[in-house]
């Protein structure tokens, strides 16, 4: 079991990780003066959290949200029995796209049904070690590292997950750190190494720096 000291519940844990970050690698202090305050973007864990990071995957914010909404205003709150009552033309109907409704019926799947290939339990990713809790869910196909880096980090909390493949962090990367070309995700990850323990807190950071120097919200969940 994770003890709170592992998760980043308060803006108080996220003022402690900047402390520790500016210590830690000298290239962020004027970034973190930029980017100014950090918004916590916690969200409840569960299936509806998980279900919005599904829908966020390769659109834009106002994509996504558009998505959420049609699917808010079929089933109401967004459950795992509720995905499972859509049919593929249900599906579409909301404007889902074959692979996003066929991850999502697979989550919900992994859930409810105790005959489900692989059984994953969301309130349990809070918990365990980050290694674990990410080879648990991408174990379910259409589950990729980066939708599960984004649920440990907004959902679970866990203090030390950085997405390296998003786009928007390698680029603000690139921007903030003086780089010649856009980091690789490998690249971006070895980077990150440093950070440690705070790389949740540094994802923020430079979430909150590509707002700010290109003008553009890409973070992939909401306040």
């Amino acid at each position: 079991m994770r003890s709170a000291a592992h998760l980043i519940e308060t803006q108080s844990d996220i003022a402690r990780g900047l402390r520790q970050l500016a210590e830690a690698d000298p290239r962020l202090v004027p970034v973190i003066a930029q980017a100014g305050p950090l918004p916590l973007r916690r969200k409840p864990a569960g299936f509806a959290s998980l279900a919005e990071i599904i829908l966020s995957q390769m659109v834009s914010k106002a994509s996504a949200a558009a998505l959420q909404a049609k699917l808010e205003a079929r089933l109401g709150n967004i459950t795992p029995e509720g995905v499972l009552s859509l049919n593929d033309e249900a599906a579409r109907a909301v404007g889902l796209s074959r692979a996003k409704a066929e991850t999502l019926r697979r989550i919900a799947e992994s859930l409810v049904l105790a005959e489900a290939p692989e059984r994953l339990d969301l309130d349990h990713l809070c918990e365990c070690p980050v290694n674990e809790a990410m080879a648990l869910m991408t174990a379910i196909k259409g589950v990729g590292p980066w939708t599960a880096e984004v649920y440990l980090l907004f959902c679970a909390g866990h203090r030390d997950v950085f997405p390296s493949g998003d786009i928007a962090l390698q680029s603000a990367a690139q921007h903030a750190l003086g780089l010649e070309n856009r980091p690789s995700a490998r690249q971006l990850a070895r980077t990150a190494e440093s950070w440690a323990p705070w790389r949740g807190v540094a994802a923020r950071l430079l979430w909150a720096y590509y707002a700010t120097a290109m003008k553009r919200d890409a973070t992939p969940l909401g306040a």
